[in-house]
């Protein structure tokens, strides 16, 4: 698992992926700056005039719900859509899903334009599976990821996603597997953004364009691990998130293939 990580990373470096994100305005400076310590480039698009023209020069698209107003739905429509009718890989991040009405009805419609990857915590993953049993506390989850995992596989049923559960253990649930990432750290819970940063380098993967299953491991894995190392030599959550960005700057392939904790196995279900 590590070798694939390693080889994708050094691809990624080399390739500067274009990744479009329509996020919200709380993570986008820290987004920005994950995207670009990791090796990509980010844009940040969000008008309904041109999202469509971002869409077509990029190498993948991510989506984040977490600060909605009218006209970023309509631009987050307009962009899913032309990225689906494109073949852009793009990443749909339900940034408290069951909360609003407002909120439910836009993820459905998402929805049903098929992101490629899905990535949320317990609560919005189980929101996202029955709206009618949503228990997000705000934007932070109330569940355990391990009580999402059967949400997940029936979201992955649904829309033939590939469905990312963040939170202690982080599950990816494919078409075929359920993939363990072990990595990460307490001390990310008290950081804001960080499971949006995760779906940005899903997106960074992603721009790959190779495998889909192996680029999403590769960017919730790098996420995790890197958020662990920075744990490591933080003395609380403010210099936790700059210790995570030289963490990404400077992941090497010695680091992943030692520090890695990953279990894969084939769906059961």
């Amino acid at each position: 698992m590590a070798h694939s990580i390693i080889k994708q990373l050094e691809e990624l470096r080399e390739l500067n992926p274009l990744v479009h994100n329509i996020t919200n305005l709380v993570v986008m400076n820290n987004t920005a700056n994950a995207l670009l310590a990791l090796g990509a480039s980010p844009v940040m698009a969000h008008s309904p005039a041109e999202v469509k023209n971002v869409v077509e020069i990029s190498r993948s698209l991510v989506i984040n719900i977490g600060t909605l107003s009218a006209s970023w739905i309509e631009s987050m429509y307009q962009a899913a859509s032309h990225a689906t009718t494109i073949g852009c890989p793009w990443v749909l991040d339900p940034v408290g899903a069951g909360i609003s009405a407002l909120r439910n009805d836009a993820l459905q419609q998402l929805l049903n334009l098929r992101p490629t990857v899905i990535r949320g915590n317990a609560s919005e993953i189980l929101a996202l599976a029955d709206f009618s049993q949503a228990t997000t506390k705000g934007v932070d989850s109330t569940a355990h990821s391990s009580t999402a995992l059967q949400a997940a596989i029936k979201l992955q049923n649904s829309y033939n996603a590939i469905i990312c559960v963040s939170g202690e253990i982080d599950y990816i649930v494919s078409a075929n597997e359920i993939i363990e990432v072990h990595n990460g750290h307490i001390m990310m819970t008290k950081v804001t953004g960080l499971g949006c940063t995760s779906s940005a380098l899903i997106g960074a993967f992603l721009g790959l364009r190779n495998d889909t299953v192996e680029e999403t491991i590769a960017g919730v894995a790098v996420l995790s691990l890197t958020g662990e190392l920075a744990a490591r030599t933080a003395k609380g959550p403010g210099s936790l998130q700059m210790h995570l960005l030289d963490a990404l700057y400077n992941l090497d392939p010695l680091t992943l293939q030692r520090e890695l904790s990953i279990q894969r196995y084939a769906r059961r279900d």
